[in-house]
């Protein structure tokens, strides 16, 4: 079999881009040819337009998609493939239901004139656009043969947002490393581990409050508990408007007196992640949605993040933003609802008074890793490629 992965790949930073460099590999290995004739464009959208009209598509049994918010480039080529070949089969996997891209790459005029003035116009003129956006969705999504989400509760979201029919939807769990297995540090000190991007958006500032609002209640715990904020800080997500956002992560923390139990490990290799990982008894997850996306629709998508605490054997407090609360099901952590400070703190609070909790997670964390190795999930994908291309021929 021969597919086309329209991606984000490397050198791209971000969690859609490793997924799928993992999957292609996945997929390779298991004997799939895996063409990627997005490479290198970035998400320019005009691009990706010219790459499908200059790719020769004869051959090809298939295109999958990873779809995601503001992922253009991989929506306007599928658009354009659609379109060009009417009964070639199109999958995707769309990473953030219960939409597929959330925006569009321009606004109509006059909403575009909107795009150069003062907030809060800018994001008004985009919610006015929405339904045009909204119904350029559904015509894709209606015309694809398959869509994969991770999660179950991103399947139901997505198939009543889009409209979708039943045999259209398949939910195949985020796949993870064969990472070995590594014995938690010794329970005291409580190793705590923020492991992601690290910009506005993740929830850092509520695990920063929480941590001082233990340290307030019980002062003793200073000596039991340490953090470490680790992951990428690409320049485009760390500076914005505002200023630098690790520069003000650092003041924060000197306000609230914690410079001595947080650690830093930025721009982690991908050799060093799992080591890092494992060096640490918990991951802390503490996003929060947007609340200017809530203006378009609910997000559940799931977080590499929680495949990767998984893989490497280690249990999760999240908060229950997106569908975190369906991944942390399996007793490999526990949840609270995101933005409560005083919950996210509590929750710490548990786990220093019963570290063996830890433990307990871990194990689970543990199994689920196991029935995720990136070998089976791509050998869900080939199936799930064959179903779909079934009685089917190549494009030409």
């Amino acid at each position: 079999m021969h597919i086309a992965l329209l991606a984000p790949l490397a050198p791209e930073q971000n969690g859609i881009a490793d997924y799928a460099g993992h999957l292609k590999a996945a997929l390779l290995s298991q004997g799939v040819e895996v063409s990627t004739p997005l490479a290198g464009i970035g998400n320019d959208p005009e691009r990706a337009l010219q790459r499908v009209a200059s790719t020769d598509w004869r051959g090809i049994d298939l295109v999958h998609a990873e779809l995601g918010g503001g992922r253009l480039a991989e929506f306007h080529a599928l658009r354009a493939l659609r379109e060009r070949f009417p009964k070639l089969p199109l999958t995707a996997t769309v990473h953030d239901p219960e939409r597929l891209v959330w925006r569009r790459a321009r606004l109509p005029w006059p909403l575009s004139l909107a795009s150069r003035l003062p907030s809060p116009l800018p994001q008004m003129a985009t919610v006015l656009a929405d339904p045009l956006c909204l119904y350029e969705e559904r015509q894709l999504a209606r015309s694809l043969t398959r869509l994969v989400t991770l999660t179950q509760s991103g399947s139901d979201c997505l198939k009543q947002r889009m409209g979708l029919r039943n045999e259209q939807m398949v939910v195949i769990a985020h796949g993870n490393l064969l990472i070995p297995p590594a014995p938690l540090p010794d329970l005291n000190p409580l190793k705590l581990l923020y492991f992601g991007f690290i910009y506005r958006g993740k929830g850092i500032e509520d695990l920063l409050e929480a941590l001082a609002m233990t340290f307030m209640h019980k002062p003793e715990l200073k000596q039991q508990l340490t953090l470490t904020l680790a992951g990428g800080s690409e320049p485009e997500m760390a500076f914005e408007s505002g200023g630098s956002y690790l520069h003000l992560l650092r003041q924060r923390i000197e306000q609230l007196g914690l410079e001595n139990s947080i650690a830093w490990r930025l721009d982690l290799p991908a050799s060093d992640i799992a080591t890092v990982i494992q060096e640490h008894h918990v991951m802390v997850l503490p996003y929060r949605e947007s609340s200017k996306l809530k203006l378009l629709g609910q997000l559940r998508g799931t977080s590499g993040a929680l495949s990767w605490a998984a893989a490497c054997g280690r249990g999760v407090i999240t908060s229950d933003a997106r569908s975190f609360a369906e991944e942390v099901d399996h007793g490999n952590g526990v949840i609270y609802p995101q933005g409560n400070v005083a919950a996210l703190a509590a929750e710490l609070g548990h786990l220093c008074a019963d570290p063996m909790m830890a433990v307990r997670w871990a194990e689970h964390a543990q199994q689920i890793g196991q029935e995720r190795v990136w070998s089976e999930t791509a050998e869900r994908f080939h199936q799930m490629f064959k179903s779909a291309c079934w009685g089917r021929t190549h494009v030409a």
